[in-house]
């Protein structure tokens, strides 16, 4: 099998994902465009070291260190500090009445700008968890932490969260 096909096979089905984690780490599309565009890449280039059942965690990984990357080229100081810039979340507002999709809009855009505020370590596991449902094994794999910082991480995201001004304000 050629590595363009694995590639398309393997890859390419997680391209979602890539693009959920590459968002919510960078905050901007165009941004993410870009991370997920040179983990595609990179992904390419060394498909012939991927485990056929480990795809989705492996290629997570490599846009995780895409986007390190891509971060200390064009925002070094993130690393070290999250500046809090909102993502507005999408909202169905079909599935509700006006009033209704009014204040869930509200509440998710809360919801994202508490997340969004995360340090950026915390906030990644966090998404890796709640949003991609990886398991601890793979999120500590993609992240290369032990599992235990994995938990630790997680758990202080969620009291983070619920400690967030921002939440509270809307209950």
């Amino acid at each position: 099998m050629s590595d363009h096909t694995r590639f398309e096979e393997l890859v390419l089905p997680h391209l979602n994902a890539a693009h959920n984690l590459a968002r919510w780490l960078t905050r901007d599309v165009n941004d993410a465009e870009d991370v997920v565009q040179d983990a595609c890449m990179r992904a390419l280039k060394y498909i012939g070291s991927l485990n056929d059942s480990g795809a989705r965690a492996w290629f997570l990984t490599i846009v995780r260190h895409a986007f390190y990357d891509w971060c200390k080229r064009n925002r070094p100081a993130e690393i070290a500090l999250d500046d809090g810039t909102a993502i507005d979340m999408a909202v169905d507002p079909a599935a509700l009445d006006p009033e209704q999709a009014f204040l869930r809009a509200a509440e998710s855009k809360t919801l994202a700008d508490a997340v969004a505020a995360l340090p950026l370590a915390y906030r990644e596991v966090l998404i890796l968890r709640e949003l991609e449902d990886l398991s601890y094994k793979e999120i500590a794999r993609i992240a290369e932490i032990p599992i235990g910082t994995v938990m630790s991480r997680l758990a202080r995201a969620r009291s983070l969260l619920q400690r967030s001004p921002l939440l509270r304000a809307v209950h």
